[in-house]
């Protein structure tokens, strides 16, 4: 499973310019593949474009179909967004992060009346539907999806608009396949073993400076080493504080000179 196979589909969308913002919150996230279903609104093709900013290929690409049960016939598994439990509409519910984690295969398995579905990665193009912006989805549309899909949302106002829950499900899926430590300037800290390594290089430097004389380097050791991980450091953060003891100990060492 990788985001190209991931289909987004809406169901009777309401208005022409939620199907523009959904483009656009798609491509944003790596989405390329829409399906509409049965839209109610009629036309409005400049608004649908004026929404979707600079997404307008997926609209142009997207397909249309008249019934859902054809928008997912090819589709390995369906997943159905609805807020919504019932006999007819799922016992299970899954958020949109575990819906990712499902898709990728690093989801614990489903329990429950819809146990039994494969935990391994998703093969196959897999489709997330979204009903309509006032109605959601109804039973029948329910009943061809495979899982039920909830965004937990405060109970005082749970109508998410259908633009912002397709960009949920959208930013999910791309913190779950994409490769975001390619992105410059990302935050990733560095491991114990390289923790290690920097703490003992620290601790010489410091042994030179005249630190150590008497015990107290494996107390002082254990403290950087804790303070370092539990302030998730990056490697050019460790690689700056080092270098500003080294730095330390040669000008200690040319004074001395």
């Amino acid at each position: 499973m990788v985001l190209p196979e991931v289909i987004i589909i809406l169901s009777r969308p309401a208005e022409a310019g939620n199907v523009g913002a959904v483009c656009r919150a798609m491509k944003n996230f790596g989405l390329s593949r829409l399906r509409i279903v049965k839209p109610e609104f009629q036309g409005d093709e400049n608004t649908i474009r004026s929404r979707a900013v600079h997404a307008a290929d997926i609209w142009e690409r997207a397909e249309n179909y008249s019934v859902l049960s054809d928008a997912v016939r090819d589709c390995a598994l369906v997943i159905g967004t609805t807020r919504r439990r019932g006999r007819n509409r799922k016992q299970v519910t899954m958020t949109p992060e575990e819906v990712a984690r499902f898709l990728s295969g690093r989801a614990q398995p489903v329990a429950g009346p819809d146990a039994g579905l494969d935990t391994g990665p998703v093969a196959g193009p897999a489709a997330i539907v979204f009903g309509n912006e006032r109605t959601g989805l109804e039973d029948d549309e329910i009943a061809l999806c495979n899982i039920a899909s909830h965004i937990p949302v405060d109970e005082a106002f749970p109508s998410l608009n259908l633009s912002h829950a397709v960009q949920i499900y959208a930013y999910e899926l791309f913190m779950e396949f994409a490769d975001i430590k390619q992105i410059k300037g990302h935050w990733v800290p560095i491991d114990q073993e390289r923790i290690v390594e920097k703490v003992r290089e620290i601790t010489c430097n410091l042994r030179k400076l005249g630190f150590y004389k008497q015990a107290g380097r494996y107390e002082q050791e254990r403290f950087f080493r804790d303070i370092f991980s539990r302030a998730g450091i990056t490697e050019k953060e460790a690689e700056y504080f080092a270098g500003l003891i080294n730095r330390a100990v040669r000008l200690v060492e040319k004074k001395a000179t």
